[in-house]
């Protein structure tokens, strides 16, 4: 008896030890529930953007292409003749003018065979002399039958063949001479003589793989630049006349060249791996600066559109290759719109189609804003990082 009397009690305790647990969940289930349900009726706060106006002007395009420097003529300079180096007359990387000898070859080998060229000469030169002389004999003779036909014949034909023997002899000694000015290599035209490649006492020849220099005329200086043939055919049907159109070069540290320049050829054909055409400009170079081998980039006006609208780019968001703008309304309401994106022009995009004049476009805070959502605008403040504006280049 004893023994049920304790079970029933310890039942009895797990019982209400049971309530009472239930009881705390129930409590804590409400107490959680009440939040979550405070939470669902707050109100979002209402994003802050920054908004900027659309400006309506005119606006430069400009088109751009990378450029090659090198000059607007390039002599290598190689030897005509084999003999040793024995002098380098020149410094280099120095101006020099057209005919200033640059290396000297040993002409010890070549002053020999135009002497003994000169000395053929003199006796072919006598054989002719005498040849002339039967000739002269012989004619008077054989009008008076004093001799036969065939002593005349063999007089003529001497004379003859000792004068082809003198113009023979004339052009070795000719050969000979131009060898021996062959040994002093001169400049063919005015220009800064490069590094020379071969040093004095090296034997050169005309069949050497190296030259010996390159002399560059760089005043005016040529820039080729590769246009494709999509731009070609455009510029051709606008019927711009390119030589006339002046042109800029922004140089390798950013800074553009003084004195504009002017297109001067076009390549004969289109290159077919690449699909562009080869045009070279002039630029004037009195200074020197501009070297062959330098790049750089050609800008050159292509037109002005009037009336362009302008946006700063970080304003233009492109998705899947659709520009997209988000545009604060009168009601600070956001409406997104798809655009039509034109050039750049520095920091800033001209717009085609999509936006008017004077409306308010969000610079910062796109990511914030959802179509229909309510905003509170304020000016943009451009960050001094920000790229400077420029005039318009081409995509």
């Amino acid at each position: 008896m004893r023994n049920r009397e304790i079970n029933l009690q310890f039942l009895h305790r797990i019982r209400h030890a049971t309530g009472l647990v239930m009881m705390g969940m129930a409590a804590i289930s409400l107490l959680v529930g009440g939040c979550q349900k405070e939470e669902k009726t707050k109100t979002p706060q209402t994003p802050t953007v920054e908004v900027v106006a659309v400006v309506q002007k005119d606006v430069p395009v400009y088109v751009e292409w990378v450029g090659a420097l090198d000059g607007s003529i390039n002599a290598v300079i190689r030897p005509q003749v084999t003999g040793y180096l024995i002098s380098q007359n020149y410094r280099e990387g120095e101006q020099v003018k057209k005919g200033r000898i640059l290396f000297e070859i040993d002409p010890r080998t070549f002053q020999a065979a135009l002497n003994q060229a000169k000395a053929q000469l003199s006796q072919q030169k006598a054989r002719h002399d005498t040849s002339k002389a039967n000739l002269a004999r012989i004619k008077p003779l054989a009008e008076k039958n004093a001799v036969s036909q065939k002593d005349l014949d063999d007089a003529v034909g001497a004379e003859l063949s000792a004068r082809a023997s003198v113009e023979a002899g004339q052009a070795a000694v000719d050969e000979a001479q131009l060898n021996l000015g062959f040994t002093r290599i001169a400049s063919p035209v005015d220009g800064i003589a490069g590094i020379a490649k071969t040093q004095l006492g090296n034997l050169v020849s005309p069949s050497m793989q190296e030259e010996l220099t390159s002399v560059s005329t760089v005043d005016p200086i040529k820039v080729y630049i590769n246009i494709s043939e999509q731009e070609y055919l455009k510029s051709v049907a606008s019927g711009n006349k390119a030589e006339q159109m002046p042109l800029q070069l922004i140089l390798a540290n950013g800074s553009v060249y003084p004195h504009e320049g002017r297109f001067a050829l076009v390549d004969r054909q289109v290159d077919p791996t690449t699909g562009t055409l080869k045009v070279g400009a002039l630029f004037p170079n009195k200074d020197n600066l501009l070297r062959p081998g330098q790049y750089g980039r050609i800008r050159a006006m292509m037109q002005v559109k009037k009336g362009a609208l302008l946006i700063p780019q970080r304003a233009v968001t492109e998705m899947q290759g659709k520009y997209l703008v988000a545009v604060v309304k009168a009601d600070n309401t956001v409406d997104v719109r798809p655009v039509q994106a034109g050039e750049r022009i520095g920091g800033d995009w001209l717009i085609d189609k999509g936006l008017q004049p004077g409306e308010q476009v969000v610079a910062e805070g796109t990511q914030k804003v959802r179509p229909g959502m309510t905003v509170i605008p304020k000016p943009f403040s451009p960050s001094a990082k920000m790229a400077p504006s420029a005039p318009a280049e081409k995509r």
